[in-house]
């Protein structure tokens, strides 16, 4: 019978074949831009089921649209119940500029223990890992009395309606299971001591978006005053915006663990300023998650107005994105907007549910798994894990109410630093060494779980 240790040392022997199909699975370019037709997921799916095929293992691509695919694997169990879904995402989000990119956005290249390329941390090295997983305990005839599912949906990336949505709509028999281990954790943060502590993401904030028209009157650009600029409105918009001090909030789970991070003082609204103010010189990371749990945040990002150079605007739109915590819904956010644009005349608003915010509890079975698995993988007794509430949505939303528990677990390395993986960013990369972990882990996970 194969032991966990002949399967870790299977990872290890497969050092090239998981850098090789993670180069596969970024040069593919599954860009979504947002707007229909985009995305093309579905070559990646391909790829995907082509892989699982040549090694023995069947799965099915489901298209929600024509190109938006998303692939189910299954490897099946004594009883015919899931007991364990792989989750992760295809689309990626797009290159702003090529020229800035040290290689090619798409080359996958190699170089100083990463891979570089768009969507190489998010999300294809978690779906390599997950993959390549699968096909260890395949290879190796080991019997599970549950089944392992894996499923890969699209559109993750602008909401998830042609996604793990749909899916969840559509289909919800082909990703139902109790457990389900997802994108949106699995970083290492310093605890100041000279360890780490893995932040299990058990939630994730909301994430709205507010389109504010701002509304003026328009004259000719030589006699301004004969019109209403709605550029000026436009900047005492952006000034409240910018002087906007959100209420703060210490409920999420992580404010019980500070102690983790050596961190005596008890957190509350009141003092959480001050605890962040301490930690920004010597634990940068750990400051900025604090800040993002401990309010919802409101940022402008993109403006849209005026016609002509010669001509005073009178409609300007500013789009502005919102993170809200699990417990604030849209009347919280409609009680913030009144405030921050009291006063300024000419304001509408419509705001737009991407992602509503939720969690899994931490204290769990499935958590102790993922623990004694990282540890396992790493050749430790035992690792540190703290629960956390991711700031960008994922698509455990909607497993989540399914009646699934899913946590967001990467698995990274915890010699790589999080920091130059730059997600959605230019010189996207992972490191190598995270990518070998993450496979050990999920591996290990999956055997601890569902093998006879």
């Amino acid at each position: 019978m194969v032991t966990i240790a002949d399967l870790l040392t299977q990872v290890e022997d497969s050092y090239q074949d998981i850098i090789s199909l993670q180069q596969n699975l970024v040069r593919i370019p599954s860009v979504n831009t947002g707007f229909m037709p985009t995305g093309n997921e579905t070559p990646v799916c391909e790829f995907a089921s082509d892989w699982l095929s040549k090694n023995g293992i069947t799965s099915e691509i489901l298209e929600s649209a024509p190109g938006r695919g998303n692939l189910i694997a299954r490897l099946p169990g004594a009883s015919n119940n899931a007991g364990l879904l792989f989750m992760s995402h295809t689309d990626v989000v797009p290159v702003e500029d090529d020229d800035k990119w040290r290689f090619a956005p798409f080359s996958a290249t190699v170089a100083e223990g990463r891979i570089f390329g768009r969507g190489a941390s998010d999300c294809k090295g978690l779906l390599t890992a997950q993959l390549m997983a699968m096909h260890i305990l395949n290879r190796n005839g080991v019997k599970l009395k549950d089944s392992l599912l894996l499923a890969s949906g699209a559109d993750e990336e602008h909401g998830g309606r042609y996604g793990f949505g749909w899916l969840a709509d559509n289909h919800p028999e082909k990703i139902a299971a109790p457990f389900a281990v997802n994108e949106g954790g699995g970083n290492v943060i310093d605890t100041g001591d000279g360890g780490f502590a893995y932040i299990l993401g058990v939630g994730e904030k909301g994430r709205l978006q507010v389109e504010i028209d701002i509304k003026g009157s328009s004259s000719h650009a030589s006699v301004p005053w004969q019109g209403t600029n709605a550029l000026y409105r436009l900047a005492q918009t952006l000034k409240s915006i910018e002087i906007y001090e959100p209420e703060r909030d210490t409920s999420a789970s992580l404010f019980e663990h500070l102690s983790a991070f050596a961190i005596e003082d008890k957190p509350s609204p009141e003092t959480i300023d001050d605890i962040i103010l301490q930690l920004e010189n010597k634990n940068v990371r750990l400051a900025s998650i604090l800040k993002a749990l401990s309010r919802m945040t409101l940022t402008p990002t993109i403006v849209k107005g005026g016609i002509k150079s010669n001509s005073v605007p009178e409609a300007i739109r500013l789009t502005c994105d919102v993170r809200t915590l699990p417990h604030q819904d849209d009347a919280y956010l409609v009680k913030e907007l009144s405030q921050v644009l009291d006063g300024i005349p000419g304001i509408s608003y419509e705001i737009d549910y991407m992602a509503k915010p939720n969690a899994s509890p931490f204290e769990t079975s499935f958590a102790k798994h993922i623990r004694s698995a990282t540890a396992t993988s790493l050749g430790m007794d035992s690792v540190p894990m703290v629960p956390g509430i991711s700031t960008g949505f994922t698509d455990s939303r909607f497993t989540r109410p399914l009646g699934t528990i899913t946590y967001g677990f990467s698995a990274m390395h915890p010699e790589d630093d999080p920091m130059i993986s730059f997600v959605h960013g230019t010189n996207e990369s992972i490191g190598i060494n995270s990518l070998i972990n993450s496979t050990k882990v999920m591996l290990v996970l999956a055997h601890n779980m569902l093998a006879n």
